[in-house]
């Protein structure tokens, strides 16, 4: 888990996959052990914990998120692995193909890079003046530069400068928002990383502090504070993920299991934030929400 065992929401989702589990007769203590290991988004860890996992030679390896499906497939290509929140698993090299993933990994993609237009759109549809964007990114994984690689493919169109924020560093994270955030006519948009979700209460905080309008990609961050959020449900992903576990434990195999994408995207909006930043919502986006947060 690429989170702080401490982590409220990496409980939330880790409480999910226990959920999906169960309901399918998987019970840790009867049938099923469990074994964690929380690296909170450092590198060095992740592939400390990798090793030490494939060590014990389990089952199967249920893993979140590119930064840490990543070094787990350098020590085993052997063990069965699911995956969740991956954005990119053929480009990432973790499968063969989405349909046919032909290894020893499968699972649940997070979303494609494309997502990122319509994060922009939505920035824009909510501030039409909008003419500065900060994209917060984690540049060290594929799905960072993927997702800034989609949101600049179309910044022109929306007549938008980007400034690429890495989220790798709190410190320099605060400085770097801060330095944005002296010129109007700003926002922000909070690309999917495990490190955005451990810097989450601080970028939510300097969003407020600053006044930047900011879209994040799941609704969690709306739910703490943040203004707006795009993207799938992530505890869904979770729950069904417990699936390919069930079936790879009774004897499927990885490799012939597709790799699933997202069936539905849901549209979040805080309407306090929105007050506090001096925002009024368009009838339209407010009709199209799936929840408004009051």
């Amino acid at each position: 888990m690429p989170y702080t065992a401490t982590d409220a929401q990496a409980q939330a989702r880790n409480a999910a996959f226990l959920q999906g589990l169960q309901q399918l007769g998987w019970t840790v203590g009867r049938n099923i052990q469990i074994d964690y290991r929380w690296s909170a988004g450092n590198v060095d860890d992740t592939r400390k914990y990798a090793s030490e996992l494939v060590a014990l030679a389990p089952d199967i390896i249920f893993v979140p998120g590119s930064s840490a499906v990543a070094p787990l497939l350098q020590v085993t290509r052997s063990i069965p692995v699911v995956f969740t929140m991956v954005a990119d698993p053929v480009g990432s090299g973790f499968v063969t193909s989405l349909s046919r993933p032909g290894g020893n990994a499968t699972g649940f993609m997070i979303f494609e890079y494309g997502i990122g237009a319509k994060w922009l759109e939505v920035l824009k549809q909510l501030i039409p003046g909008l003419k500065r964007v900060a994209v917060i990114r984690d540049p060290y994984i594929i799905a960072g530069i993927g997702q800034w690689g989609a949101i600049q493919s179309v910044a022109p169109s929306f007549g938008v400068e980007l400034t690429p924020i890495n989220v790798d560093d709190a410190a320099e994270l605060e400085r770097a928002i801060a330095a944005f955030a002296r010129a109007s006519n700003g926002g922000m948009i909070v690309t999917g990383s495990a490190r955005a979700v451990i810097n989450r209460d601080l970028i939510i905080a300097l969003a407020a502090r600053h006044k930047l309008p900011a879209i994040y990609y799941e609704r969690y961050f709306v739910a703490a504070g943040g203004l707006i959020s795009y993207g799938p449900d992530f505890l869904d992903q979770f729950r069904q993920a417990a699936s390919y576990v069930d079936r790879i434990l009774k004897g499927e195999k990885p490799a012939d299991l597709p790799v699933q994408a997202p069936t539905k995207y849901e549209l979040v909006i805080n309407l306090k934030t929105a007050k506090a930043l001096g925002l009024t919502a368009a009838p339209t986006l407010l009709g199209s929400a799936d929840e408004v947060i009051e």
